[in-house]
Protein backbone atom coordinates (compact mmCIF):
# COMPACT_ATOMS: atom_id res chain seq x y z
CA UNK A 1 0.00 0.00 0.00
CA UNK A 2 1.38 3.19 -1.06
CA UNK A 3 0.39 6.66 1.06
CA UNK A 4 1.10 9.77 -1.00
CA UNK A 5 1.30 12.90 0.62
CA UNK A 6 1.16 16.35 -1.11
CA UNK A 7 2.60 19.74 0.33
CA UNK A 8 3.32 23.29 -1.20
CA UNK A 9 0.02 24.74 -2.46
CA UNK A 10 -1.05 28.40 -1.21
CA UNK A 11 -2.22 31.14 -2.47
CA UNK A 12 -0.27 33.29 -5.19
CA UNK A 13 -0.62 36.11 -7.40
CA UNK A 14 -1.38 35.93 -10.98
CA UNK A 15 1.98 35.58 -12.60
CA UNK A 16 3.36 33.76 -9.41
CA UNK A 17 5.27 30.54 -8.86
CA UNK A 18 4.59 27.61 -6.57
CA UNK A 19 6.38 23.95 -6.34
CA UNK A 20 4.56 21.17 -5.31
CA UNK A 21 5.92 18.62 -3.42
CA UNK A 22 4.45 14.89 -2.86
CA UNK A 23 6.09 12.29 -0.31
CA UNK A 24 5.72 8.62 -1.08
CA UNK A 25 5.98 5.95 1.52
CA UNK A 26 4.65 2.48 1.96
CA UNK A 27 6.68 0.92 -1.22
CA UNK A 28 8.80 1.08 -4.05
CA UNK A 29 8.69 4.03 -5.32
CA UNK A 30 10.57 3.75 -8.21
CA UNK A 31 8.34 1.05 -9.78
CA UNK A 32 5.59 3.76 -10.14
CA UNK A 33 4.75 6.67 -12.88
CA UNK A 34 3.60 9.34 -11.48
CA UNK A 35 1.13 11.85 -12.42
CA UNK A 36 -0.60 15.18 -10.97
CA UNK A 37 -4.07 15.81 -11.18
CA UNK A 38 -6.26 18.96 -10.00
CA UNK A 39 -9.80 19.74 -9.49
CA UNK A 40 -11.62 23.35 -9.37
CA UNK A 41 -14.95 24.19 -7.57
CA UNK A 42 -17.69 22.38 -9.63
CA UNK A 43 -15.72 20.35 -12.08
CA UNK A 44 -14.16 16.90 -12.29
CA UNK A 45 -10.70 15.97 -11.81
CA UNK A 46 -8.66 16.65 -14.52
CA UNK A 47 -5.07 15.05 -15.35
CA UNK A 48 -2.73 17.91 -15.68
CA UNK A 49 0.79 15.93 -15.76
CA UNK A 50 2.73 12.60 -15.54
CA UNK A 51 6.44 11.02 -15.57
CA UNK A 52 7.52 7.83 -15.97
CA UNK A 53 9.07 5.58 -13.36
CA UNK A 54 13.41 6.84 -14.04
CA UNK A 55 12.24 10.89 -15.05
CA UNK A 56 12.98 10.11 -19.01
CA UNK A 57 9.16 10.19 -20.33
CA UNK A 58 7.01 12.82 -19.49
CA UNK A 59 3.50 14.02 -20.39
CA UNK A 60 1.09 17.19 -20.21
CA UNK A 61 -2.44 18.56 -20.84
CA UNK A 62 -2.59 20.96 -23.48
CA UNK A 63 -3.45 24.22 -21.47
CA UNK A 64 -0.40 24.19 -19.18
CA UNK A 65 2.42 23.03 -21.21
CA UNK A 66 5.03 25.00 -21.15
CA UNK A 67 4.16 26.59 -17.60
CA UNK A 68 4.05 23.56 -15.67
CA UNK A 69 7.07 21.41 -15.11
CA UNK A 70 7.12 17.60 -13.44
CA UNK A 71 9.83 15.89 -11.82
CA UNK A 72 10.94 13.33 -9.48
CA UNK A 73 13.70 12.52 -7.18
CA UNK A 74 14.05 8.61 -6.55
CA UNK A 75 16.40 9.19 -3.76
CA UNK A 76 14.06 11.38 -1.90
CA UNK A 77 10.51 9.44 -2.64
CA UNK A 78 9.17 12.70 -4.07
CA UNK A 79 7.63 14.31 -7.27
CA UNK A 80 7.31 17.43 -7.68
CA UNK A 81 5.46 19.72 -9.57
CA UNK A 82 6.60 23.47 -10.67
CA UNK A 83 4.14 25.86 -11.39
CA UNK A 84 4.70 28.98 -13.59
CA UNK A 85 2.92 31.87 -14.90
CA UNK A 86 -0.05 31.18 -12.53
CA UNK A 87 -3.30 32.13 -13.79
CA UNK A 88 -6.30 32.32 -11.59
CA UNK A 89 -7.86 29.32 -13.62
CA UNK A 90 -5.15 27.47 -12.06
CA UNK A 91 -7.35 27.48 -9.00
CA UNK A 92 -7.86 24.25 -7.92
CA UNK A 93 -7.14 21.26 -5.41
CA UNK A 94 -3.98 19.30 -6.86
CA UNK A 95 -4.47 15.70 -6.32
CA UNK A 96 -1.09 13.16 -6.55
CA UNK A 97 -1.32 9.99 -7.98
CA UNK A 98 0.97 6.64 -8.39
CA UNK A 99 0.83 4.31 -11.30
CA UNK A 100 2.75 0.66 -10.91
CA UNK A 101 3.93 0.94 -14.46
CA UNK A 102 8.08 0.61 -15.47
CA UNK A 103 6.91 2.21 -19.29
CA UNK A 104 7.36 5.31 -20.85
CA UNK A 105 4.24 7.80 -20.22
CA UNK A 106 2.17 8.93 -23.49
CA UNK A 107 -0.83 9.75 -21.79
CA UNK A 108 -2.48 10.36 -18.82
CA UNK A 109 -1.89 7.95 -16.42
CA UNK A 110 -4.11 5.61 -13.90
CA UNK A 111 -3.91 6.42 -10.15
CA UNK A 112 -4.07 2.89 -8.04
CA UNK A 113 -2.86 5.30 -5.55
CA UNK A 114 -4.06 9.11 -4.74
CA UNK A 115 -3.04 11.85 -1.85
CA UNK A 116 -5.61 13.78 -0.21
CA UNK A 117 -4.69 17.01 -2.26
CA UNK A 118 -3.05 20.15 -1.81
CA UNK A 119 -5.03 23.64 -2.40
CA UNK A 120 -4.02 25.92 -4.60
CA UNK A 121 -5.67 29.59 -5.45
CA UNK A 122 -4.34 31.96 -7.93
CA UNK A 123 -5.81 35.49 -6.98
CA UNK A 124 -6.39 37.95 -10.19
Amino acid sequence: QVQLVESGGGLVQAGGSLRLSCAASGGIFSIYAMGWFRQAPGKEREFVAAINWNGDSTYYVHTIKGRFTISRDNAKNTVYLQMNSLKPEDTAVYYCAAQRSRGLVTGPITGNYWGQGTQVTVSS
